[in-house]
C-alpha cells in the first residue's frame, strides 16, 4: 500500500442554520485504503463526505483530495470520484444495461459499449442486464449502483451507508467487491452503522455531533478506549443490569444476546465493584475483550450534543 495521501484535510467546518454540523475536522487517507466513517445519525458523516469530494464548500479549513485543492479545484476532484448515495438514485423504469449506458454517456466514457459490458461483468450483472432496475432486490440495486460508480474509472469511491437495508449475504458480497477494488489501488471512504463492516476497514474514524473523536485501526481504537469488559450470563439479567448501572465504577452495561457486557475504564476499581455481584448464585462472569460496539457506545454517551451549538 502506497504512502501517497489521497485525502489530506484539516480544520474543515460547516454550519447550517446556525448549527455547526462539522467542527474542525481533519483526516488523512492513503491510497488503496478502505477508510470507515462511523457515528450516529446526524453526526456529520454525509456532510463531511460531500465536502471531501467537492459537492459542498467548507466554511473554513483546507486540504487536498486526489492531489487537488478541495475548494479551488473541486471540479477536477469530481471527475475522479465515484459517489454512492444512501438511497438508490438510478432510473427504475430503465434496465440495468440502459442505466449504465446512460451514466456512461453523462461521463463521456470512451468505448461506451465495452465499458458498460465490463461493468456488468465485474459486478455479476450480465445475465440480468435486461431486467428493469425497479424490479431488483436491495442487494442487486446495490450492485448496479456500484457498477455505475465505477464506469468512469474513479480513483476514489465515497460510499454513504451503501448497505443499509440489504441482507447479510448481499452485504458480504458487496464487501468482497470493495476489497478487490482496494487491492487494485482504488481508495474507498465508506460510512456505516454496522460494526462487522467497520472491522473490515483498514482504518476507522468515529464522528459524533460534528467532532472527530478518534481515528485508527480497529485494534488501536479499542486499545485507546482503555475499557475493561466482563461478560455475564445468568437469571434476571434485566434486573442485574439496572443494579449494575448504579455502580460508579461501571461505565457501561450493554445487553448482548443472552449476556451482558459490563465495562469500566479503571480495571482495579471495576474488579472491586463487581466482587459481590460475581458471588451471586447462578451468574457466570467471564473476562471479555471490549468490542468496537462497546467502544462506540461509550464514545457516543460521552460526546457533547451540538443540537443547540
Amino acid at each position: 500500500m502506497s504512502d501517497v495521501a489521497v485525502i489530506d484535510v484539516e480544520g474543515l467546518t460547516k454550519t447550517f442554520g446556525g448549527r455547526r454540523v462539522v467542527d474542525d475536522f481533519g483526516i488523512r487517507v492513503e491510497r488503496g485504503q478502505i477508510f470507515g466513517f462511523l457515528g450516529p445519525n446526524g453526526s456529520g458523516k454525509t456532510t463531511t463526505i460531500r465536502m471531501l469530494c467537492g459537492l459542498l464548500t467548507p466554511d473554513s479549513g483546507r486540504g487536498t483530495c486526489l492531489g487537488h485543492d478541495i475548494i479551488r479545484e473541486s471540479a477536477l476532484i469530481k471527475r475522479q470520484v465515484g459517489y454512492m448515495t444512501q438511497r438508490f438514485s438510478l432510473y427504475e423504469d430503465l434496465s440495468i444495461r440502459e442505466n449504465l449506458d446512460f451514466i456512461a454517456r453523462i461521463y463521456a466514457v470512451p468505448n461506451r459499449e465495452h465499458a458498460v459490458g465490463e461493468a456488468l461483468d465485474r459486478l455479476g450483472l450480465t445475465k440480468r442486464s435486461a431486467q428493469l432496475a425497479g424490479h431488483l432486490s436491495g442487494g442487486w440495486k446495490q450492485r448496479l449502483a456500484l457498477a455505475a460508480c465505477l464506469l468512469h474509472d474513479p480513483k476514489l469511491l465515497l460510499l454513504d451507508e451503501p448497505t443499509a437495508g440489504v441482507d447479510p449475504n448481499a452485504r458480504r458480497e458487496f464487501w468482497n467487491h470493495i476489497h478487490r477494488l482496494a487491492a487494485d489501488g482504488i481508495t474507498v471512504l465508506v460510512s456505516t452503522h454496522y460494526m462487522d463492516e467497520a472491522e473490515r476497514c483498514h482504518r476507522l474514524a468515529y464522528i459524533a455531533y460534528g467532532k472527530l473523536l478518534i481515528t485508527g485501526t480497529a485494534a488501536e481504537v479499542i486499545a485507546h478506549s482503555k475499557l475493561t469488559t466482563w461478560s455475564v450470563s445468568g437469571p434476571d439479567l434485566f434486573g442485574l443490569a439496572a443494579e449494575l448501572r448504579s455502580v460508579p465504577a461501571i461505565t457501561m452495561v450493554v445487553p448482548f444476546g443472552s449476556t451482558l457486557h459490563v465495562s469500566g475504564t479503571d480495571a482495579p476499581a471495576l474488579d472491586a465493584a463487581l466482587g459481590h455481584f460475581r458471588a451471586r448464585p447462578g451468574t457466570v462472569w467471564t473476562p471479555a475483550e471490549p468490542s468496537l460496539e462497546d467502544v462506540f457506545i461509550r464514545m457516543m454517551d460521552e460526546a457533547p450534543d451540538n443540537f443547540n451549538a
